[in-house]
């Protein structure tokens, strides 16, 4: 029994659903983001709340992801998404340039790195990094993204990283007695 799936989706005022065969649009006031659902699990609209619905038992996990995936793409057409990141080093910081972000975190080049279609960016005192969508996957897959490109040192505490991340600094080389 999917105990996520069996709960309804709210929807808010501002946000129109239209369920055609296989395919949820989810329009709000930020945008409109589309899900095609699998075969077997069914998306009804039912006193401004969407019910997901499967044939049989064998599809417990797609119904729960499916909800799960459905009220992401409400919340996201209604409020967004945001992941914030901090560039920690010194000399390390970003630029906005038109839909690329150029990056300076120690190497002998600058680093450029392209914004896909959905997603900004807003850059604060050049090391703190406000990414923000409607898809909440695509958000997420951004912000991983731009970490991978520096990733904290475990021994200096360099590198990108979330906002609240809490790293275990190591212990560098202990000296020969």
């Amino acid at each position: 029994m999917s105990r996520i799936g069996n709960k309804p989706v709210v929807l808010p005022p501002k946000v129109e659903v239209s369920i055609s065969n296989s395919d949820v649009k989810v329009k709000g006031p930020k945008g409109s983001l589309q899900l095609t659902v699998p075969a077997g699990i069914s998306v009804e609209k039912k006193d401004g709340q969407l019910v997901v619905l499967r044939s049989d038992n064998s599809l417990a996990a797609k119904h729960g992801l499916v909800r799960s995936l459905l009220a992401n793409c409400v919340s996201g057409v209604d409020k967004g998404f945001q992941k914030d990141l901090e560039i920690v080093g010194i000399g390390f910081r970003a630029e906005l340039k038109g839909r690329f972000i150029l990056f300076n975190l120690g190497f002998s080049h600058p680093v450029e790195f392209p914004l896909p279609e959905g997603i900004q960016v807003a850059i604060e005192k050049q090391t703190k990094l406000a990414i923000t969508g409607i898809d909440k996957h695509m958000v997420g897959q951004v912000a991983a993204n731009i970490r991978a490109l520096k990733k904290p040192d475990p021994y200096k505490n360099k590198g990108i990283r979330y906002v609240g991340e809490v790293l275990e600094k190591k212990a560098g080389k202990a000296g020969a007695k």
